[in-house]
């Protein structure tokens, strides 16, 4: 008997022809049954006020049962108290509940070491032990900055002294007042060695006060992460993975076969929830999808009722494992897109060459695909040296680029970079009607390492970004604008235009943070630098082709 979690189509799939194959589920066009089954849990299941809090990633899978009837399987990301134990979502893999006796227990421990890490870390003396490493420091500067000033006057008298005594004291005066002076800047110097010995030795005093408690805060926080890594790792052996073949790992085996450590929250995600279930329970698995709903979080850029793919830290290894032996549709990944792109020659010397990068065609060779600007290049220049590439562009960015073709020149670009002489300009179409004529927006960014190649905004860790735009005019639904990055993170202009306190708006064809098109609209069509050799200025325009 089919189980009350296999949700029945409400309807009429009987002209959507099924796959070939199943969704390869890090990079996929949602399969029409697979979409009927999303808009059905959006609007019977999952309440419009949920958008009002923090999202959540939901997953469905469209299954066969052993009847041969389709029907399809609905989860979750995470955990969430008000949606375990729920008729309508399938269950976590591992049943907490079930482990509560250890989990309780370890978890206990845990809490007490936090509570104990939270009341030396907040408390008074630790913040007087800080202040008096402050003082200490600040005292240093200020007394022996005071004594060298003295100093300093004291050596422009003495002169002073001898340019007079030279003119008026005969050489037997000249000599004794010459001694005397010699003196006075003796005994300065050893004024200011013991001046620097003893604030020394209250500097160092303070900060071994400091370092003794500091001490013990990092002991109970090593304790801390050796308990944690020992439930998480017991936790992990609990989740017994299968595939189709009825194979069963665990989280732990799965993950050390990869040779890395499965992060917090591993297995908990809707993908893995959802072929779980259905080997379980016999169900063949036709296609999935996963989408967001709700608010996004602060840090990723995540749309309401957009689909995403599945995560690769966490989910990677896991699907490999479960997926085995199920005929997927192709990785995109793959596929080289830039192939029959051709890179336009725009400046030429012994020294440098200027390039309009095509889109879709990789600046370095890339895991699975070696076609790019740098194989190319060398291949068409092979007597160039060095390492060619300055610079790069995304994947999908098109223009402008510029190569080095002696160590000479690639010194001297490279400089230009890191001293950000290099004037970048880029031109991209966003989706929305941006009023504003101008601005600055400053998102700091770092890798999102639970779903790379994305970032995401961090105000902690992140690096500080800027970049300065100017509204160049409304095309339909959409804005042009000009994109001036005065520093150059990975996806940065991307992020600063789809993120809620960036633009709010996704380039145009944004596949990572908006929605997919016929290309990312975002084109470098402006360059500006110093030649390597002539030192002229070179400046270099190419017009977007959208």
């Amino acid at each position: 008997m089919p189980s009350p979690l296999l949700h029945s189509f409400a309807n009429d799939i009987s002209q959507i022809a099924l796959p070939n194959c199943f969704t390869f589920p890090f990079c996929y066009q949602v399969h029409p049954l697979a979409e009927l089954a999303c808009l059905q849990l959006q609007d019977q299941v999952l309440d419009e006020r949920e958008r009002l809090s923090e999202g959540k990633m939901y997953g469905v899978l469209v299954v066969k049962d052993q009847a041969g009837q389709l029907g399809f399987l609905a989860a979750y990301s995470g955990k969430d108290d008000t949606h375990d134990n729920s008729s309508l979502f399938v269950p976590q893999i591992v049943d907490i509940s079930s482990q509560e006796s250890f989990l309780v227990r370890e978890s206990a421990v845990i809490n007490q070491l936090n509570d104990q890490i939270s009341q030396l870390s907040e408390a008074a003396r630790y913040r007087e032990l800080q202040a008096q490493v402050s003082l200490a420091d600040q005292a240093y500067l200020q007394q022996v900055g005071a004594l060298q000033a003295e100093m300093a006057t004291a050596k422009k008298v003495r002169k002073a002294q001898r340019l007079t005594a030279k003119t008026e004291l005969s050489l037997e005066q000249y000599n004794t007042l010459d001694k005397q002076l010699n003196g006075q800047s003796i005994h300065y110097k050893k004024q200011l060695l013991a001046l620097k010995a003893s604030l020394n030795t209250k500097i160092n005093q303070a900060q071994e006060n400091l370092a003794n408690y500091q001490a013990l805060i990092d002991k109970l926080k090593k304790q801390r992460r050796k308990l944690s890594n020992k439930l998480q790792k017991k936790l992990f052996s609990q989740y017994q993975l299968l595939n189709l073949a009825g194979e069963s790992k665990t989280i732990s085996e799965i993950f050390t076969a990869f040779g890395e450590q499965p992060p917090a929250g591993t297995g908990d995600c809707a993908a893995p929830k959802l072929l779980q279930f259905a080997f379980e329970h016999g169900y063949q698995p036709i296609c999935m999808a996963e989408f967001w709903w709700g608010q996004p979080p602060k840090s990723q850029i995540r749309q309401h009722k957009k689909y995403y793919p599945a995560c690769q830290t966490k989910c990677k290894p896991i699907l490999e494992h479960m997926l085995a032996g199920i005929e997927l549709d192709d990785n995109p990944l793959l596929v080289n897109y830039g192939r029959d792109k051709v890179i336009e020659i725009i400046y030429q010397d012994e020294h440098i060459l200027v390039i309009n990068k095509p889109e879709e065609l990789l600046s370095v060779p890339g895991k699975l695909v070696q076609d790019s600007v740098l194989t190319r290049i060398r291949a068409k220049f092979p007597e160039a040296l060095g390492p060619l590439i300055v610079h790069r562009l995304d994947m999908s960015t098109s223009g402008l680029m510029v190569l080095a073709l002696t160590p000479r020149a690639n010194k001297s670009l490279q400089q230009q970079f890191v001293t950000r002489q290099v004037q970048k300009r880029y031109v991209a179409l966003i989706e929305g009607i941006l009023n504003e004529p101008s601005g600055e927006i400053t998102l700091p960014l770092c890798q999102d390492i639970d779903d790379r190649p994305r970032q995401k905004v961090c105000f902690e860790s992140g690096k500080p970004c800027l970049t300065r735009w100017q509204l160049l005019g409304h095309e339909g639904t959409s804005s042009r604008v000009l994109l001036e990055p005065k520093t150059g993170r990975t996806h940065q202009l991307r992020m600063h235009c789809a993120h809620p306190l960036g633009f709010n708006m996704p380039i145009v064809g944004d596949d990572l943070y908006g929605n997919k098109g016929k290309r990312l609209c975002l084109h470098a069509m402006s360059l500006q630098f110093s030649h390597p050799v002539t030192k002229q200025p070179m400046a270099f325009d190419v017009e977007a082709n959208f």
